[in-house]
């Protein structure tokens, strides 16, 4: 586990949170103990993609970063009414690059992320054992050929997801200050 100190979020009542990572890692299962936990709501960013968007990836084809952007605006706009609202909430999103994490922190300036992380073997085994999901295993490599850790300067915390989820979620909750 790695945590940057001077981003650690001392009081977060309602925190906003991006469960970020390649597909596969488990965001869907963090984010919704997460959110759960801490009495958040809770948004799928699969969800937010448009039928084009999810046609190519069933298809095999990465997305680009035009067929994104529309995406992390709308999440970025979910973020903004939660902050604005001031219940906070979890979201997952792979936010692979910072400039996508740029634009969510544009709509969001507090938000938080917990990056998940695991071995390019792990995340295989996974996705191959998962059903009902358009992601497939062969759009792997293009995240990971992407994927952009967090920086020292943005707030948030990476967790090896060698844990079970549920000590993932203690370790989130104690970073974000016990909210």
């Amino acid at each position: 586990m790695a945590l940057n100190a001077e981003n650690h979020v001392k009081s977060a009542a309602h925190p906003c949170v991006v469960v970020m990572g390649v597909s596969g890692v488990g965001k869907t299962t963090v984010a919704r103990l997460l959110a759960t936990r801490l009495d958040l709501p809770y948004a799928e960013a699969d969800d937010f993609h448009s039928p084009a968007n999810i046609a190519k990836m069933t298809a095999g084809k990465p997305l680009d970063d035009a067929d994104r952007l529309p995406w992390l605006e709308a999440l970025g706009g979910w973020l903004t009414r939660l902050r604005e609202g001031g219940t906070g909430g979890v979201v997952t999103c792979s936010a692979l690059k910072r400039s996508y994490r740029d634009i969510l922190r544009a709509a969001c300036p507090d938000v938080w992320f917990l990056h998940l992380v695991g071995s390019h073997d792990l995340v295989a085994d996974r996705i191959g054992h998962r059903s009902g999901h358009f992601m497939p295993v062969s759009l792997l490599d293009s995240q990971f050929a992407v994927l952009e850790p967090l920086a020292q300067d943005e707030r948030g915390i990476v967790l090896d997801v060698g844990p079970a989820p549920e000590q993932l979620v203690d370790a989130a909750v104690r970073a974000l200050g016990g909210c």
